[in-house]
């Protein structure tokens, strides 16, 4: 299905990918605790939406 070349290709690109990503949240830190403090609130919110709509459609279906 998939050639020797494409794997190969898509394993590096995932590692390569995943390395740029921690490079730059790494670099970035600092700035992420100074203006991202209560981010968390935003998950917590959206866990909160999602599980009431959850709810509201358990209970109405």
């Amino acid at each position: 299905m998939f050639t020797q070349g494409q794997i190969t290709f898509t394993l590096f690109f995932i590692v390569a990918f995943a390395l740029l990503l921690l490079y730059s949240y790494r670099k970035d830190l600092k700035l992420h605790q100074k203006y991202y403090k209560r981010s968390w609130l935003v998950l917590l919110g959206f866990l909160v939406f999602l599980s009431s709509l959850w709810l509201i459609k358990s209970f109405l279906y």
